[in-house]
């Protein structure tokens, strides 16, 4: 006799419920996982879980609510409802902002329909939560080798450090020459250091990754002699 047996019907297949949500969400959190995510394997396999844990409570209390005229005392949905609204501030708390980068957007667009899964696994919506589980991968995985293929803007700012005096205009047209487009230019000149602070907002348009083009700017000034004290090469989100 195995533990199932004597569990009622009813408790077996909400347990067979809870544990499809936890595979499913699990297939989702395994891709954050081995690209190094804090939220992984182990956390979207919670919250997937933990949703359609609160989606057959919510069955349970819609079928215990139901009075001798066949009609709701209670609203059935209530406390699904509330994964909707907590699953917010745990995607809230994925998101990071690192200088003028922003980090975890798409691990917290994932706790989002691991908790969708979770819940329609609950519902007994096999179809739709499978559906859901290989669109989600299908995003994740092959967009993102298709989004390396196209050609897209993103911005980067140059901070250039040099000596009193030098002629901005000529690193403006240093980076000018790799075909970037400079949209805004500033600068703050210490006169106790003697030196001056440039700033360029770049937009690049490239296939791949743009921050190699770092190094060939760099380069690029070594060869106009620019005195170059410090440099600084950042994404703006």
């Amino acid at each position: 006799m195995s533990v199932f047996d004597l569990l009622p019907p009813p408790s077996i297949e909400y347990i067979g419920r809870i544990l499809a949500a936890a595979a499913l969400g699990a297939l989702v959190g395994l891709e954050r996982d081995i690209h190094g995510r804090a939220a992984g394997l182990r956390t979207h396999l919670l919250v997937s879980a933990g949703a359609a844990i609160f989606t057959v409570l919510s069955e349970i209390v819609a079928r215990d609510s139901i009075n001798a005229a066949g009609e709701f005392v209670s609203d059935p949905g209530r406390i699904a409802a509330q994964v909707i609204t907590g699953i917010g501030f745990l995607g809230a708390g994925a998101i990071i902002k690192d200088g003028f980068a922003i980090r975890g957007l798409t691990t917290a667009a994932c706790l989002w329909i691991v908790a969708a899964i979770g819940m329609t696994c609950g519902m007994r919506q096999y179809e739709i939560a499978v559906a859901s589980t290989v669109l989600a991968l299908v995003s994740l995985i092959l967009l993102k080798v298709l989004e390396r293929l196209l050609s897209h803007d993103s911005y980067r700012v140059l901070t250039i450090v040099t000596i009193n005096g030098f002629d901005v205009s000529k690193i403006v047209a240093a980076v000018e020459r790799k075909r970037l487009k400079v949209n805004q230019v500033a600068f703050d000149r210490d006169f106790d250091s003697g030196r001056t602070t440039t700033r360029l907002l770049i937009r690049v348009r490239q296939r791949g990754i743009t921050d190699r083009l770092a190094h060939d700017i760099v380069q690029s000034l070594e060869k106009t002699q620019v005195p170059v004290c410090r440099i600084q090469w950042e994404a703006k989100g």
